[in-house]
């Protein structure tokens, strides 16, 4: 955890230079066109501040898709030096050109830094506080805007204040973060494992997540590879082998997971059930049903459901959990240790021949991952025996548990658990194929009951009567098997490079896939929503409206002049905002994303509302000033706390690995565009509708916001990446088939 947070910091340093070079060009121009006499030419000013903006949009463009082709950490290091390069041209700056084209630099280091800084902190944090880690680029901007705020207002009390030095100390942040990015940055494991770099990848988990063992999370990157696929939602129950059998009605074994405990000789079984899912809302074969709000997204309801059956702190179902997949944990074997990538496979692969697959536990199985063997080790293959259940070594670390080591686990974050099994369809010709099916489960909050007896399970606060997990399951081809790693590697599917499944890299054709296609209708949606939510309007606004609180008469009776008393009240603008995001950094992962939207985005409508009143209805000055004053306040706490930095995150969520740069960069794309609009619009608006009118546009826009929230985002909190576009893909799927059925 410390590791992800520490990289997170430094990576969302990027945000802090944005924020800084905003909040400076603020400043710096005031004086930049008294120099050039621009004040007969507010084109040329007007290009000077939103050159940037220019050059980001610009870079968006192809930032995404370079970035899944290069990776996330050099195009990090490309932005700082964009960043450094934009610093030094503006603190030489002889004229107004150079000026635009080293604003036009900076633009570039913004665009990169904006696109991917919330992608490469997605990618890296653990799904438990994504959330968290991912607001910090929300909070490093604003400690920029504010921290540059000060140096400016600090400047412009000089008798001369020089706007070139101003600009150009932008270099000096810069150069620490182009340090930082190249010495201490890792690069992003879920790419390096869409490359195939599966050494390297292993090296940045075990450093971001500070231990050793990292079968499971890998696992878990390679099966996040695939999208698109046929998924289906089933229903598993989930006890001690025995006596699930015992109480049950008896299942063919290749209805079965086997799943070890901690214990030697200990298992459990994963059986499907038949019926209704206790999701309540899919059957086993996936069907969206009860839906009680009219055109809500069947998604949404999929996706808290989920959410709500979450199993209870320290229960018996957690605790069960934790132990169910260990199975493919490190051999704990003498010999040599050998990375799971092509070297080892060229070097290795005759020592991993086939047996021809027994169904007895006392098969030798070898694990998917981070194996440490010997030659005499086997891997895991079909079984001969048609859909057998999924044999495991009982000698994995997870076995060696019981002697006092603590067994690893499956478990890949927010309650879910990683599982395979075989399974049998027929081809296009009509042949028995096998197929490596991988498993997402999770496991319901409400324990069953069985009929007969109960065993006690293993666990310290297992209740007296026993009890048996039931777990909810996506079910889809693993990308750990494929025909094309059997004619290449038949050694078995653990030694199949995921690179060679997805070696076309992503193309603008996955965009038309159902699940990626409803996942950019929501990021696409909500980066519009946001952006013209009014967020810009406040901003140009809140100067006067402090002016008439008063503020600035109070800093000219202390003898600051009306530049330094606007830069003044901008900066503590900026520092009200920083508490906020602090707190709502704290409930990211608490109460979740749609919660934090559903709850600000009614407070904003009602600031902006109250901001329409105040300029229609004529009231005493003061009294005027101080209401507009609060409701502006509570506008920009609410406004940092939600409407700001989810849809970001969101965007760096809801996508699959393969096409994430892609979708992202389309994304980020229309929020610049947006933020263009909004931005020159803003003058030609007040011209033409008011003040008044130009917020009540705005207050239309929260209300369209949060309509749109209700409907169509889902909650994401504490759920790994790879499950929630697997999500997408079925419920995109299955809304089609029903949408066609009706």
């Amino acid at each position: 955890m410390n590791g992800a947070a520490l990289v997170a910091i430094t990576a969302a340093i990027g945000n802090l230079l944005q924020g800084w070079d905003n909040a400076t060009i603020a400043g710096a121009v005031l004086y930049i066109k008294r120099e050039f006499h621009l004040q007969t030419e507010p084109t040329i000013e007007g290009l000077i501040v939103a050159m940037s903006l220019i050059g980001a949009t610009a870079i968006t463009t192809f930032s995404g898709p370079v970035a899944d082709w290069l990776g996330r950490r050099p195009m990090l290091i490309i932005s700082s030096v964009l960043y450094f390069l934009g610093g030094l041209v503006m603190l030489w700056s002889p004229n107004v050109y150079v000026l635009l084209l080293a604003r036009l630099l900076d633009g570039f280091g913004i665009g990169l830094a904006v696109t991917l800084v919330p992608v490469y902190i997605s990618e890296t944090a653990p799904s438990e506080i994504r959330g968290r880690l991912n607001t910090l680029p929300q909070f490093t901007g604003s400690v920029g805007m504010f921290l540059s705020y000060c140096m400016v207002f600090w400047m412009s009390l000089m008798d001369s204040p020089k706007w070139r030095l101003m600009l150009g100390v932008l270099s000096i942040p810069s150069l620490i973060y182009f340090a930082l990015t190249v010495f201490y940055l890792p690069e992003s494991p879920r790419w390096l494992v869409s490359k195939g770099r599966m050494a390297e990848a292993k090296q940045v988990l075990q450093r971001l997540r500070g231990r050793e063992d990292v079968a499971g999370e890998m696992a878990l990157l390679v099966e996040g590879l695939g999208f698109g696929g046929d998924t289906s939602i089933e229903e598993y129950i989930i006890g001690p082998g025995d006596e699930l059998a015992d109480n049950q009605e008896q299942s063919t074994e290749k209805d079965q997971i086997k799943l070890y405990g901690p214990e030697q000789g200990l298992s459990w079984v994963a059986r499907p059930v038949t019926g209704q899912s206790t999701l309540g809302l899919v059957s086993r074969h996936g069907s969206m049903a009860n839906q009680s709000v009219p055109l809500m997204d069947p998604l949404v309801t999929l996706f808290g459901s989920v959410h709500e059956k979450f199993p209870e702190t320290g229960s018996m179902r957690s605790m069960l959990f934790p132990n169910m997949g260990s199975m493919f944990s490190v051999a704990e074997h003498q010999g040599k240790s050998e990375q799971w990538d092509e070297e080892s496979l060229q070097r290795d692969g005759e020592d991993y021949g086939s047996d021809g697959g027994g169904e007895s536990d006392d098969n030798l199985q070898s694990p998917l991952l981070s194996r440490q063997t010997t030659s005499t080790e086997k891997d895991i293959v079909p079984p001969a025996a048609n859909g057998s259940i999924l044999n495991m070594r009982r000698h994995s670390s997870l076995m060696q548990g019981a002697a006092g080591e603590a067994g690893s686990s499956m478990g890949i974050g927010g309650g879910w658990q990683l599982a395979w099994k075989w399974s049998e369809k027929r081809g296009k010709d009509g042949k028995k194929e096998r197929e490596l099916q991988r498993i997402y489960l999770h496991p319901e909050d409400a324990p069953g009951s069985r009929r007969g007896s109960v065993a006690s399970l293993p666990v310290a606060d297992a209740p007296e009567e026993g009890g048996f997990v039931q777990a909810s399951a996506l079910v889809s081809q693993s990308m750990l098997y494929s025909k094309d790693g059997k004619d290449k590697h038949p050694i078995g599917p653990a030694m199949v490079q995921p690179a060679e499944s997805v070696a076309v890299g992503p193309s603008w054709q996955d965009l038309f896939e159902p699940g990626i296609k409803r996942a950019l209708f929501v990021g696409v949606g909500i980066q519009i929503l946001q952006q013209f939510s009014g967020i810009n309007g406040v901003l140009y606004y809140t100067p006067q409206i402090l002016e008439q609180a008063g503020v600035g008469v109070l800093l000219s009776n202390m003898g600051i002049g009306s530049d330094s008393a606007s830069l003044l009240i901008s900066g503590l603008t900026t520092l009200l905002m920083l508490p906020s995001i602090g707190f709502a950094m704290r409930l990211m992962d608490v109460s979740g994303r749609r919660w934090l939207l559903l709850t600000t985005l009614p407070i904003l409508l009602l600031s902006l509302i109250i901001l329409v009143l105040g300029n229609i209805i004529p009231m005493d000055s003061l009294v005027h000033a101080i209401i507009s004053t609060v409701s502006v306040v509570v506008y920009f706490c609410c406004f940092v706390m939600a409407f700001g930095p989810i849809p970001n995150i969101l965007c760096s969520e809801i996508f699959p690995t393969r096409v994430r740069g892609l979708c992202i960069a389309v994304c980020a794309l229309t929020f610049w565009i947006c933020d263009i609009i909004v931005t020159y619009s803003l003058p030609v608006m007040l011209s033409s509708v008011g003040l008044a009118g130009v917020f009540g546009i705005y207050g239309i826009v929260c209300i369209l916001s949060w309509i749109f929230v209700f409907l169509k985002v889902p909650e994401t909190k504490g759920m790994p990446l790879e499950v929630i576009s697997e999500f997408f893909a079925v419920g995109a799927k299955q809304a089609a088939t029903d949408a066609k059925n009706n």
